[in-house]
């Protein structure tokens, strides 16, 4: 199939973990494959996998999506080889383990411009298209951490994958009788990079290994759950479960639960120097 004729899904965040798994999923599915990250080397090595396997076109865009306009330096890449997007996963992302003022602004805006500002503007980007050909996915990767009450350290994680939730939600009501599916992606531990990156590996993933899930699994679900026009994925029973809990049970407890149980993922602040932890999604 020719590759204009060939759908085109949009992935940032893929050079690891949740985003890399999209990355090989959408590709055995047939789909060409734009890959948004910003090590270069990743994104080249695994485009050039997939083109020889898959047969497919793959382009690599390294970009740091919390750059002011990052968006639009990806759509600019994207139209320079005359191709829109079909599919968007708005997947990359870090976490800042230190409490909220323990790192510099730079590093908690360069969080909240990945994670909210960039995410929003992709979507901006290329709902119009969708639209015109009556047909198109957004998955937008939050967590169930979306549903938690706000505890110390990660102290901006919370609020953003609930933000991803509820901007799935407003997206949906205004697409859905456009053709155009979306579905906000919530899942629990994952093996992923994102521990080891954050400095927080030690502590482990927060579940016992049996019910750690694969970045494989977590994917197939999220892209069989947009196919079935589902608003909301949770994979896995015990995520399910855990969600229903802490939406069921008063805010207070959950709080108390999940404040004591977060102590061993968190740092000490950073010398004044320092950058502060964090695990980029790319």
């Amino acid at each position: 199939m020719a590759a204009s004729q060939r759908p085109l899904a949009l992935i940032t965040g893929a050079s690891a973990g949740i985003g890399e798994a999209f990355a090989r999923a959408y590709a055995a599915r047939g789909h060409d494959l734009a890959l948004v990250a910003r090590r270069a080397d990743r994104l080249d090595a695994l485009g050039a996998a997939l083109k020889a396997a898959h047969a497919i076109e793959t382009y690599t865009i390294a970009q740091d999506l919390s750059a002011v306009g990052a968006e639009a330096a990806v759509m600019q890449a994207l139209a320079g080889h005359g191709r829109t997007v079909d599919v968007l996963v708005n997947n990359a992302g870090f976490s800042i383990a230190q409490d909220f003022a323990g790192v510099p602004w730079s590093r908690q805006r360069d969080f909240l411009m990945t994670l909210i500002v960039t995410a929003c503007g992709l979507a901006h980007a290329v709902i119009p298209g969708m639209v015109a050909r009556g047909r198109g996915v957004i998955i937008n990767v939050a967590s169930i951490a979306g549903f938690a009450p706000g505890v110390a350290g990660h102290s901006l994680y919370p609020a953003a994958k609930s933000f991803a939730i509820k901007f799935s939600e407003a997206l949906d009501a205004e697409l859905r009788d456009k053709g155009i599916r979306v579905t906000a992606l919530c899942p629990g531990s994952t093996e992923s990079e994102f521990t080891k990156a954050n400095g927080t590996a030690q502590a482990g993933h927060g579940a016992p290994d049996f019910l750690l899930q694969s970045a494989d699994a977590v994917v197939k679900a999220a892209i069989e759950g947009a196919a079935a026009g589902k608003l909301l994925v949770i994979p896995g029973w015990h995520n399910r479960l855990a969600v229903f809990l802490m939406r069921r049970l008063p805010h207070g407890l959950v709080r108390r639960a999940l404040m004591k149980g977060s102590q061993r993922f968190r740092l000490p602040p950073e010398p004044e120097s320092g950058q502060g932890a964090g695990a980029t999604g790319d």
